[in-house]
């Protein structure tokens, strides 16, 4: 599957949005103000965004729940369904756009939508070109059971089970290992 640049920057944008929920009532949200989010904005690049109010921090973590949700959908018709809200909501508005020094690409939110718009439209249709390639399986969720963020398994035969390989997977091996030690211990 080929996959851009723009849409590379759409998928880690999304998954890194995802993965700043927080997972249970002791974890802190990733984005807990607009300071935060103006960070969040500038670390991803995400171009023509005015200035950030609690509207937009409030609708950016709506859209983060309804990204969560197309990475839990059981198949490729539940995460079509999710996208299509996604994108429709966001009034997409397809354009071709080479700023920043980027060479030509896609940009799918209409001129001066707002960065949850913004997020719904571009993300939306990176995870749309997962569905349409038959690929939804792509898009999980951490095995660690203490961890479970989200992460696009862009390896060649789709073996990827952690978020993180060295701390995640590495974590579990060495659980395991110690874990084997111990029973020949006895």
């Amino acid at each position: 599957m080929l996959i851009t640049h723009d849409t590379r920057c759409a998928l880690d944008t999304v998954v890194d949005l995802v993965n700043s929920a927080p997972e249970d009532d002791a974890t802190s949200d990733g984005l807990p103000d607009v300071a935060a989010l103006e960070v969040f904005v500038r670390e991803h690049e995400i171009s023509e965004v005015g200035v950030l109010t609690e509207n937009d921090l409030a609708a950016v973590r709506g859209i983060r729940s309804r990204f969560a949700a197309v990475f839990a959908a059981p198949d490729a018709r539940a995460a079509a369904g999710l996208i299509n809200e996604l994108v429709a909501a966001a009034g997409t508005t397809p354009r071709l756009t080479d700023h920043d020094g980027y060479d030509w690409h896609v940009h799918y939110f209409a001129p001066g939508a707002s960065v949850a718009d913004h997020l719904a439209a571009d993300g939306g249709m990176a995870l749309a070109f997962f569905v349409v390639a038959g690929e939804q399986e792509r898009l999980r969720r951490c095995e660690a059971p203490d961890c479970r963020h989200a992460f696009v398994d862009l390896s060649r035969n789709r073996s990827r089970r952690y978020c993180d390989s060295r701390t995640c997977g590495n974590r579990l091996h060495v659980a395991a290992y110690r874990a084997r030690r111990k029973e020949a211990a006895r």
